[in-house]
């Protein structure tokens, strides 16, 4: 497990495994979003497995699958109103994390700079000077 704080309230994640609940209880996380379409993954590893064993923890589970290439705003409503509805902070996962920073971004345009929507998850290696154009254009959106 490879926890990747893009700030003290979220941070996102490569797949987890329900052996890696504990820690991140631990770790003081309340929420997880799980990212990753179950078409991509092992049965042991889809959503309803996973949030059967989170909830058994005591941890919030959120289902919102971003398809590689097919984000939509539906995805980035849905993390938003995840993150907004924590009691805590979030962990949230993919393949790589890097879903998971892109719909972070999003979901924070016009809350956060630019700027710091894409410096932030590039100390991580997520690159996403790319969506400078969408950031820009949600914000001036909510305006």
């Amino acid at each position: 497990m490879d926890i990747r704080p893009l700030t003290p309230a979220y941070a996102v994640s490569p797949q987890i495994e329900p052996s890696d609940l504990a820690v991140i209880k631990a770790a003081g996380f309340t929420t997880i979003i799980d990212n990753r379409p179950d078409g991509e993954i092992p049965p042991h590893l889809h959503g309803t497995a996973m949030q059967t064993a989170a909830e058994a923890m005591g941890l919030q589970f959120v289902a919102n699958p971003v398809i590689g290439g097919a984000l939509t705003m539906a995805n980035v409503t849905a993390q938003r109103a995840a993150i907004d509805a924590a009691s805590g902070p979030v962990l949230a996962y993919c393949a790589s994390g890097n879903r998971s920073s892109v719909v972070w971004a999003l979901a924070h345009a016009g809350r956060l700079p630019a700027d710091d929507l894409i410096g932030i998850p590039a100390r991580h290696g997520y690159q996403l000077d790319h969506l400078r154009p969408q950031i820009e254009a949600l914000a001036a959106a909510k305006g």
